[in-house]
């Protein structure tokens, strides 16, 4: 059978399948990793990873006939494209799948955020309801201004659901999307500027790098709530724990940080923040079909060349049918 190495986990309905088609080595499992690519890295067709491990660029050195890299998740910040295209390695990730999810996790955010969840559970739980009384008023989103930074494919279903609350929808992205109907900003601070709500669902690369700087969250306010159901990496994470310290800064729903699982202390003092660790895509159903196309992916490449979902970079390569053996 054709070899696999799988970096990074993997569901046991997953790892079935794998074994099921593949020879799988386990990258986690190698002691000695150097002497297993100078011994069996020529062997490897198929990797099959995640977007938080990806594929380390030694690693891909390392496996001189490697074919496809096969991505359980929709962020690839962490396989380097470029060098994939440039030796003719296929690159799939998994989208579409995960885009109910994600978007209901940025509005869960901004829910318990504006209403206070966490600190009105503690009001309950703590006895301070008992003891002083009625918990502090709170905010609706309820037709609130709301900017999108990325209106790909899950920014466009944050859009359209939240239209149940009748919010005021902008975006900020590189392009223009004219055949939408939301309002468009070329400037991300002059959105910011704009909105009750600013919420980053855009990918994790050189472009977007701390995109959302102490300009951006000065813009949105004391009024203003940062959302991040996209990549740490967006935001500039010491700036927004200093807007929140100082007032500068409304509120914060973050999913995502910086330096995973690493998270500042500070945010987790703060009654205007809510904090997940990075599950937005974390339900029984998204990840079984992010699995089922994962796998879909690497078949497909096998039996007759194609692949379902190839990252934008690699949509245009065509190959030859490499079934497994």
């Amino acid at each position: 059978m054709t070899a696999m190495l799988l970096i990074g986990g993997a569901t046991p309905i997953m790892m079935d399948e794998f074994h099921r088609h593949f020879t799988v080595h386990v990258w986690d499992d190698i002691a000695d990793k150097d002497g297993f690519l100078a011994s069996h890295g020529a062997d490897i067709a198929a990797v099959a990873t995640n977007g938080h491990d990806g594929v380390a660029p030694d690693i891909m050195a390392g496996l001189g006939n490697l074919k496809i890299i096969s991505c359980y998740g929709v962020g690839y910040d962490a396989i380097d494209t470029s060098v994939a295209t440039a030796r003719g390695i296929m690159v799939t990730h998994t989208p579409i799948v995960l885009n109910n999810d994600v978007a209901n996790t940025a509005i869960m955010l901004m829910l318990a955020v504006s209403r206070r969840l966490v600190h009105d559970h503690d009001w309950v739980c703590s006895g301070r309801w008992q003891e002083q009384g009625n918990a502090p008023l709170t905010r609706s989103i309820e037709g609130a201004k709301v900017g999108i930074f990325g209106l790909g494919r899950i920014g466009q279903t944050i859009a359209r659901k939240l239209g149940a609350f009748a919010c005021d929808i902008a975006y900020h992205t590189r392009t223009e999307k004219p055949d939408l109907p939301y309002r468009f900003y070329d400037d991300l601070t002059a959105m910011a500027k704009d909105v009750d709500y600013l919420i980053a669902i855009t990918p994790g690369d050189a472009s977007t790098y701390q995109k959302i700087n102490r300009e951006v969250i000065d813009a949105l306010g004391p009024d203003g709530t940062l959302i991040n159901v996209g990549r740490g990496s967006v935001v500039d994470e010491d700036a927004l724990v200093a807007a929140l310290e100082d007032g500068r800064l409304g509120g914060a729903g973050l999913d995502v940080f910086a330096n995973e699982p690493h998270v500042p202390p500070a945010l987790c003092k703060m009654d205007n923040v809510t904090l997940t660790p990075h599950v937005a895509s974390a339900t029984v159903e998204t990840r079984r079909a992010m699995g089922d196309l994962t796998i879909e992916n690497l078949l497909r490449f096998f039996n007759d060349g194609s692949v379902t979902t190839p990252v934008p970079e690699c949509a245009h390569m065509k190959v030859a049918p490499l079934r497994p053996q």
